[in-house]
């Protein structure tokens, strides 16, 4: 079972030569966000998440979360490296120094974040949501609310959940039956959450709990939903903590995976009422979510990315020690890394790898210049293409993580099946990627409804210009097959923009059939991303190379992106054929015929 090793240069390289750190770095107020205090940040994170937080994977995958006697008890060690991920500042990375944050860019908090979600995926969700709460309240709350929960919030010592699903509402939010009666200043708060992601435990004092929920004469569907921040414990005008709320957990969810982070189903108002707190205006409670689920979205993009970082790592330190036959060219029998088919898998898994946390840093750059560039025109147009490239994030990473992290199996052999190895944990906690914060097909809808067929594709169709103009530019270098290089990510650019142009047209006329292929869309845009982004990487270092710099780490780079040409993007191939022609096969059947 390997240690979890942070790759520090690996994310610099992504941050400084495909993410433009030093483009973030100039902009207002982050000036001395740069490639020095980055690589000081992230050693240190890395060395957090190795030594302090990676030791609990397995330990809390083995004994899990517990309900005794109506309280949540998490593995051991959790409560403790909590504590020092609370002392050492984690938490507030990037929330705003007002509340005691360290206001530093996305594009240099994402990094870090990834790191916690490969040392241990369940241990992460709690900053991660924490987070989520921190941004709903610091956006939407009023400014007592802020005053009262934000600085504990940014510091970590409350932790944050949000209560959207119900037994009979998961994806459609319009079926929540949640109940909010006014009373004062205040409203009593019933009703039943379930799958709520550290909505009970015993690692901090005090947990913050954002609430869908309706009003008495609230009109029906999603137009009648309402925020409510409903506190564990209510917090007295001095500050200190008061009464418990009525908000219990009644039972804790058996789960496949993540078995360390506790998966509450929540009843508010056995008794009494749970009392909450209206955020913002009534009834534009999902609107106010959504700020909550779209920080989650690229957060669990970056889940694909970091787990499948850690599969990789773990396969590729079996395959290294794991002696098993005579690979061809060998004269006696050496570690199974000599062998072709391990070294494909590996590949595969490292390829991809690079290729998604490149796209998920990229899109963490849009999102910082749409926060601060100075131009309000340039503000609009990266806003919309982070919003454009959130949803591809969330999906085909997450997606592909199955993937890498199956292969992290089949490298280990018959050992990836035994839970001893750890192996199989990869490929269990990864599975829940997928579905968190709207499944795949929630997340492709999004990508080809709102943010292509609703602009004419308007965003995407700049971001394959670029593309292109980037693919000639790489075309002309010398050497290393970069002419090659070129023309395959220029086919596959292709592919994208006429399954584009397809969509946009029959989405007019035939929706349905659009819309059967928006998964395979997803799954194509992301692998033309990922491959854009590969050929640049080779480019970048093609630069270093030339520039006299050691060349081993960036020779690397230039095969792993020519792998990645040769073995990942030809799938664009087959997803333009089912984009274009399989909706109707798709359709085909009637219900009764399943």
């Amino acid at each position: 079972m390997s240690h979890y090793i942070a790759p520090v240069r690996d994310m610099l390289f992504v941050m400084q030569e495909l993410a433009g750190l030093a483009e973030v770095s100039s902009l207002p107020g982050w000036e001395e966000a740069g490639a020095e205090l980055a690589e000081a940040v992230l050693e240190e994170a890395g060395r957090f998440a190795g030594e302090v937080i990676a030791p609990l994977n397995v330990v809390g995958d083995r004994e899990g979360s517990r309900l005794v006697d109506g309280k949540v008890v998490v593995p051991t060690g959790f409560a403790e490296a909590y504590r020092q991920f609370v002392e050492a500042g984690w938490g507030g990375i990037s929330s705003p120094d007002e509340f005691g944050g360290q206001g530093l860019p996305q594009l240099l908090a994402k990094p870090v974040t990834e790191m916690w979600k490969s040392a241990c995926l369940a241990f992460s969700l709690c900053p991660m949501l924490t987070q989520g709460a921190l941004e709903a309240l610091l956006h939407h709350g009023t400014a007592q609310q802020k005053s009262v929960y934000l600085a504990k919030l940014v510091s970590g010592e409350w932790t944050g959940t949000m209560n959207l699903t119900e037994p009979q509402a998961g994806s459609d939010l319009s079926a929540v039956r949640s109940r909010a009666m006014p009373e004062g200043d205040h409203y009593r708060i019933f009703g039943n959450k379930i799958f709520i992601t550290w909505g009970e435990h015993d690692v901090t004092e005090n947990i913050v709990h954002l609430v869908l929920a309706r009003l008495p004469d609230a009109p029906a569907g999603v137009k009648g939903i309402s925020l409510f921040v409903v506190p564990k414990y209510l917090v007295n005008e001095d500050g200190k903590l008061g009464a418990r709320n009525d908000v219990q957990c009644v039972s804790l969810e058996h789960k496949l995976g993540i078995h360390a982070s506790p998966t509450a189903v929540l009843a508010f108002g056995e008794s009494q009422g749970a009392i909450g707190y209206l955020v913002g205006e009534a009834n534009r409670g999902l609107e106010y979510m959504f700020t909550m689920m779209n920080h989650a979205r690229l957060a669990v993009g970056l889940e694909g990315v970091a787990i499948s970082e850690r599969a990789y790592q773990q396969a590729r330190d079996y395959a290294r020690e794991r002696v098993q036959g005579r690979a061809l060219g060998h004269e006696s029998a050496g570690p199974i890394i000599r062998h072709p088919d391990v070294r494909r898998m590996l590949m595969l898994m490292k390829s991809q790898t690079e290729a998604m946390r490149a796209l998920a840093y990229v899109t963490a750059a849009y999102m910082d210049q749409a926060a601060r560039h100075p131009d309000p025109a340039e503000r609009a147009r990266y806003q919309a293409r982070a919003e454009l490239l959130t949803p591809v994030v969330k999906g085909w990473c997450t997606e592909t993580a199955q993937e890498v992290t199956s292969l992290g199996v089949q490298v280990h052999g018959g050992m990836g099946f035994i839970e001893e190895t750890g192996a199989a944990q990869h490929l269990r906690d990864a599975r829940i990627t997928t579905i968190y914060e709207g499944t795949t097909g929630i997340q492709a809808n999004d990508l080809l409804g709102r943010k292509t067929v609703r602009e004419q594709g308007k965003t995407l169709l700049a971001l394959i210009e670029e593309m292109r103009g980037d693919a000639r530019r790489i075309g002309r270098i010398e050497g290393e097959g970069f002419g090659q290089l070129a023309a395959d990510l220029e086919a596959a650019i292709a592919a994208l923009e006429g399954c584009t142009q397809h969509l946009i047209a029959s989405s007019a006329e035939a929706p349905e059939l659009a819309f059967a292929g928006a998964v395979p869309y997803l799954m194509l845009l992301g692998t033309v991303c990922g491959g854009w982004q590969m050929v640049r990487a080779a480019e970048a270092a093609q630069s270093r190379i030339a520039a006299g710099e050691p060349a081993a780490f960036y020779q690397a780079k230039i095969a792993t992106a020519r792998f990645y040409a040769d073995h990942v993007l030809p799938r664009v191939l087959t997803q333009a054929h089912v984009v274009r022609h399989g909706a109707r096969a798709t359709l085909a059947l009637d219900d009764s015929a399943f």
